[in-house]
């Protein structure tokens, strides 16, 4: 954004121009006087209105930024969260929220392994101890839990909290969830498959 310094000199030259093409009066003193008074308000309310204009602009720039933080952040493919060191969501996007089918008050502060699959909270664990231990990015896959019970399979990437650490605030982890239910259907399909034919292949009544 410009300077005030600068929306001054640029007002001032905007009047001074102006000026120079109307005609003169007769000069006096009480006219000078008067004339200086008028171009120093004539000055102000261009600065004025340059400055709106200036905000204007800065504020249409925030609000395409705005939005182009909502579409890379809220509408991505895969869920985000910031979880605390406890394992609390601190933060989530509207992915992530809409692979659990719950409102985004009902995330906010709470254990993230409220929503694991108990049978899979210590894979979990495991994660969470590998990334704190290593400080470095580890990805898992486990099973997390929708509103109404249904589970589904994620795959969780977690990058270390180093960089918050730097910053001298809470550490905290950055989490992708990526849904793979369909490519666990698939695996599972296929060594199904495969079973069948290795019992079929052994099976000496089927030779």
């Amino acid at each position: 954004m410009r300077s005030t310094a600068d929306l001054r000199s640029r007002a001032e030259a905007m009047v001074l121009k102006k000026r120079a093409q109307e005609p003169d009066e007769p000069s006096s003193l009480t006219q000078d006087e008067a004339k200086r008074s008028i171009h120093e308000l004539q000055v102000h309310q261009v600065e004025l209105r340059m400055q709106n204009e200036e905000l204007s602009r800065v504020q249409a720039e925030l609000e395409v930024a705005r939005a182009h933080y909502f579409d890379l952040y809220h509408l991505a493919p895969v869920g985000y969260c910031i979880l605390s060191r406890e394992g609390l969501i601190l933060e989530a996007n509207l992915t992530a929220v809409n692979m659990l089918d719950l409102a985004l008050s009902t995330l906010i502060r709470k254990p993230i392994f409220k929503f694991i699959l108990k049978e899979d909270q210590d894979i979990y664990y495991l994660h969470q101890k590998q990334l704190y231990g290593t400080n470095r990015s580890t990805t898992c896959e486990l099973r997390m839990v929708k509103k109404d019970g249904t589970p589904f399979w994620v795959q969780l990437t977690s990058a270390p909290p180093d960089l918050a650490q730097a910053m001298g605030r809470e550490p905290v982890c950055r989490v992708v969830m990526s849904d793979i239910t369909e490519r666990k259907a698939v695996q599972e399909e296929n060594a199904r498959l495969l079973a069948q034919l290795r019992q079929s292949s052994s099976d000496p009544k089927k030779h």
